[in-house]
């Protein structure tokens, strides 16, 4: 063995029960893989009646950690902790540091500033740290044997993200900029507050004009080269109308070659940006000597997330082959420098399962890589040569991870029933660094999962989560919620999040499962949503109902669903599809499908899954559920963000006015200024605006505020 294996290992006993069509697989921070037979069975776990049941306040209360970064000789980990204050509205993020072996655990910064994404520096003596203690959000640096923090960068134009040069001279930051005036921040000002004066108007001659949440109004995303002493910003390594690095909701947006004389960044440079992926591997010196050249021009897909191998030789990457579609397989490729040729370590027919992240090993001869698979997202092992991925950690969500300089993997963790904290995985064993939430888990009752495997439409296994409220008893009846995922090409996975733990604690079973469209399950699985949205995905999820029905604890008079994105366009379908439910909350949801597509700003989305534009596709009409408003019944919430441009919220408006014209019982939430993701203390309020709902429709426990208090920030004064 040539590096690390860790075994999954299960953390309580698991079997198998039979329920009718179902296979039941029990477990708490236990993984869908291995089973052993016998044993497994509802029934409350030991100790949790003895606690209190979980309220809205307590995830709150709950610390997140993030992503570690290690020093080059891998004897420290640094990473950031964010913390909430319901009472305040406030967040704040903190550095700490820790040993692989968990000792020296110490706190680096204070004072609830938002210090984020930390990088020990080259030589190991300090590191880098972005914070807004400014201001704005600036590169702040600090020693790690003591001292107070630095500040680094003083750009006007604020930073986005850093990265340290292999040598310590230079870092890569991401900067917003108008690209007519490149880093002169004297022109960039001048624009800035002209936008400010009297007359506001956006002026656009080309589509993307605005994206997530914000207009472009001209403006780009650049990576400026930084001078790592005295931080000034010395160049722009990517000038021109083009956002470099593209973006991305995550992941890796560029790399340094390990001589430190070259940046690789993804950029797409296609004319119609709105109905393209197709974002490409670019490099360029940072001397300025050359400009960029793009590596992937082959390719008509999306490729992104690149990586140098440490003896320089090759990139790595993720890639997809199909133009136009965001969900295509992402596989693992290499581009070797010398030849510049590029070959697929993954593939379809092999392992078809999405990579989202990769490390190379110090000799560069293997890769370990992170895939969504079955609802969790484990790391695997591969040769530069190909061959058969192997296993090396699963456990939950991994939530962010390095490979420490003994092969060890350092990661953030989480599951449905374990908040996050920092572990460490050797060999066959794995163990927490950190315990930041062990007040909260031993007050409070923090449910795990159970999982099924439920028999979806045409003989398709569908997996399933269930967890059972707080108090449970096997021989009694509760309400119950079904949890659309949004994507749709996504999965729901075993990680810590509020809806697993504000309903069970207010009396529900909640339920989760990913049908055909979701990720994890073969990339087959996941296309099968395409020109099916309305088809094949509800016909699973209304087989998943049939089967919870089925099981004696959940009465199948007090169901309820609930859905965000494409969730909340299924919650919608299903408003004109079905009557089986007692109430139909929908957020963010799409709702006329013809008038979506003119609206929303990454065309290339419902192009593909909806196989072409409204007047050459008759999709956007079987599939919108403003054709059945006849059918409407079911009483409704129905909750959007008014900066929500990815799904505009007048689909919400329009959904909510067919609600309320048929007589049907409606209450519409719309937060100013949320956009499709809202804010942690707009989501307070989301968690007690369905719990409120919910105990209307379905009779668990109140919610923990009134709404109108709520409403109007005096919720806590009435309390």
């Amino acid at each position: 063995m040539t590096f690390l294996t860790v075994l999954a290992r299960d953390w309580m006993v698991r079997g198998w029960l039979a329920v009718g069509s179902i296979a039941l697989l029990g477990c708490a921070s236990t993984d869908a893989g291995a089973t052993s037979r016998g044993g497994a069975q509802w029934a409350d776990l030991p100790g949790a009646a003895a606690k209190r049941a979980f309220e809205v306040a307590d995830f709150y209360r709950c610390a997140t950690v993030g992503a570690p970064s290690l020093a080059p000789d891998g004897s420290l980990a640094v990473f950031g902790v964010r913390r909430y204050e319901l009472a305040s509205g406030k967040s704040w993020s903190e550095l700490w540091a820790v040993r692989p072996d968990g000792s020296g655990l110490r706190q680096l910064t204070a004072g609830r500033n938002n210090d984020t994404d930390p990088q020990v520096a080259p030589d190991g003596r300090s590191i880098a740290f972005l914070s807004s203690r400014s201001g704005s959000m600036q590169v702040w640096t600090m020693p790690l044997d003591g001292g107070e923090p630095r500040q680094l960068t003083r750009s006007t134009l604020g930073i986005g993200s850093f990265l340290w040069s292999p040598d310590g001279e230079h870092m890569a930051a991401t900067v917003e900029l108008w690209p007519e005036c490149g880093l002169d921040e004297g022109c960039n000002g001048r624009i800035a507050k002209g936008l400010e004066g009297k007359l506001q108007v956006r002026v656009a001659d080309e589509l993307l004009y605005r994206h997530w949440t914000s207009w472009h109004q001209g403006k780009r995303t650049h990576i400026a080269l930084v001078d790592a002493a005295s931080g000034a910003l010395v160049r722009d390594l990517t000038p021109g109308e083009f956002d470099a690095p593209a973006f991305s909701l995550g992941g890796r947006g560029f790399a340094w070659s390990p001589d430190g004389a070259q940046l690789c960044f993804v950029s797409n440079h296609d004319a119609e940006q709105a109905s393209s992926t197709n974002s490409d591997l670019w490099v360029v010196p940072i001397d300025g000597s050359a400009g960029a050249r793009n590596l992937t021009d082959a390719n008509d897909g999306w490729d992104g997330g690149p990586l140098y191998s440490p003896d320089g030789k090759w990139i790595a990457f993720q890639s997809q082959a199909t133009p136009g579609y965001e969900s295509d397989l992402k596989r693992l490729a290499l581009y070797e420098r010398a030849s510049g040729t590029v070959r697929y370590l993954t593939e379809r027919g092999g392992f078809d399962d999405m990579v989202e992240d990769m490390r190379w090993t110090p000799d560069s001869r293997e890769l370990v890589f992170q895939a969504e698979n079955r609802g969790r997202n484990p790391l695997y092992r591969i040769s530069i040569a190909g061959g058969t991925p192997t296993l090396v950690l699963r456990h939950g969500f991994v939530a962010g991870w390095e490979l420490g300089a003994r092969g060890e993997v350092l990661y953030a963790h989480r599951s449905v029933g374990e908040p996050t904290e920092l572990f460490v995985a050797s060999g066959e064993s794995r163990r927490a660094l950190t315990s930041f939430n062990a007040a909260v888990a031993s007050e409070v009752d923090i449910r795990p999962a159970q999982e099924l495997w439920l028999d979806g439409a045409d003989g398709r296994k569908v997996h399933t989560f269930v967890v059972t409220p707080h108090g449970f008893d096997p021989s009694k009846r509760y309400p119950l919620v079904l949890n659309v995922h949004g994507g749709p090409q996504s999965q729901w996975t075993d990680a810590f999040r509020g809806d697993w733990q504000v309903y069970p604690g207010k009396g529900y079973v909640v339920a989760f499962c990913n049908p055909a469209g979701s990720t994890g399950y073969g990339q087959d699985f996941t296309d099968a949503i395409t020109g099916e949205w309305g088809g094949r995905p509800f016909d699973d999820l209304m087989a998943v109902c049939d089967q919870l029905e089925a099981l004696a604890f959940v009465d199948p008079t007090r169901m309820g669903v609930m859905g965000w994105s494409y969730g909340g366009y299924m919650a919608m379908w299903m408003q004109g599809r079905t009557q089986r439910f007692r109430c139909n909350a929908a957020m963010m949801g799409l709702y006329d499908l013809r008038s979506f597509y003119g609206a929303t700003e990454e065309l290339w989305f419902p192009e593909h899954d909806l196989e072409g534009t409204p007047w050459t596709s008759e999709l956007y009409e079987r599939w919108s559920p403003s054709n059945f408003v006849r059918n409407f019944s079911t009483p409704s919430l129905v909750i959007t963000g008014e900066l929500d441009y990815r799904v505009p919220y007048t689909q919400s408006l329009q959904y909510y006015t067919a609600l309320q014209k048929r007589g049907v019982p409606a209450r519409l939430v719309v937060l100013p200024n949320a956009g499709h993701w809202p804010a942690w203390h707009e989501m307070a309020f989301y968690y007690n605006a369905h719990l409120d709902f919910f105990h209307e429709y379905l009779g668990g426990e109140p919610a923990p505020w009134d709404i109108t208090a709520h409403s109007r920030n005096l919720h806590l004064e009435s309390r």
